[in-house]
């Protein structure tokens, strides 16, 4: 005995009779995204426009004054290429510094070798994408309120002892248990 799948769109819910229709979008980033890319199944026709209503982009990470970690921002080209008051962005992006690429694909706009040390009183708790160490965690134990204190300054999320996942990052159980009693 044989299976056949049968697939819907999850755009219209139309069924998909013909594999050569079925179309897959993956959406890295969109505001109701909560927990990471999404892949969405759809027929060819539905998302055919999307090549043609295409935005030309400028993606670019703004670094701050005051600020750890950049925000990333999404610009038209046209309004990113005014902010060059000779108006030739072009010549601008030409003689701007070259950053390199770090083993993951990433730029970094550090010298080479200068790592930011997450155990510190600066950048303990911080968001940040890489292993949280065991000095970080005890340094976020050791000054719950204090960290809090400086990422609300710097506008970064709080460690909410609510939160399972932050609660399970830095060790924080028993500090849960003792201020949720």
């Amino acid at each position: 005995m044989g299976q056949k799948t049968i697939a819907f769109s999850d755009l219209s819910h139309e069924l998909i009779l013909d594999d050569d229709q079925l179309a897959r979008l993956v959406v890295q980033e969109h505001p109701a995204l909560a927990n990471g890319p999404v892949q969405i199944e759809a027929l060819a026709s539905e998302v055919k426009t999307i090549e043609d209503d295409r935005l030309n982009v400028v993606v670019v990470d703004l670094y701050l004054p005051g600020q750890d970690e950049p925000e990333r921002v999404y610009l038209d080209v046209k309004l990113f290429d005014a902010l060059a008051s000779d108006g030739d962005m072009a010549n601008v992006l030409a003689s701007a510094a070259a950053l390199k690429r770090t083993r993951r694909g990433s730029v970094s706009s550090r010298p080479a070798g200068e790592r930011v040390n997450y155990a510190s009183s600066e950048h303990a708790g911080a968001p940040h994408r890489g292993r949280t160490t065991e000095e970080e965690k005890e340094y976020v134990r050791d000054h719950f309120d204090e960290v809090n204190e400086r990422l609300r300054a710097q506008g970064h999320r709080i460690i909410d002892l609510r939160d399972a996942e932050l609660v399970e990052r830095y060790g924080l159980e028993v500090l849960a248990r003792e201020r949720s009693a």
